[in-house]
């Protein structure tokens, strides 16, 4: 599947994207999955209070499943102005 990763996520990873083989049945898996990575991966998702998910373009919590779907996106609250 295609993980996206936008604004402070992004910066911290070091990546806008990529492709990742995971046996994860939900994003809370694969952000345990991301974390074991490596301290980058660690640091960005320290803090699951500070992001939203998305998956396959519609805004998600981290217990939804990932059967079927092809793109997981990361990213900080959105705020208008």
């Amino acid at each position: 599947m295609t993980v996206l990763y936008f604004a402070w996520v992004r910066e911290r990873i070091g990546l806008p994207k990529e492709t990742v083989e995971t046996t994860a049945a939900t994003v809370m898996d694969l952000v345990e999955e991301l974390r074991a990575r490596e301290e980058r991966y660690a640091m960005a998702f320290s803090d699951l209070s500070a992001l939203r998910v998305a998956v396959d373009q519609e805004l998600t919590e981290f217990d939804a499943t990932l059967d079927g779907v092809r793109e997981v996106a990361f990213f900080p609250p959105m705020t208008g102005g």
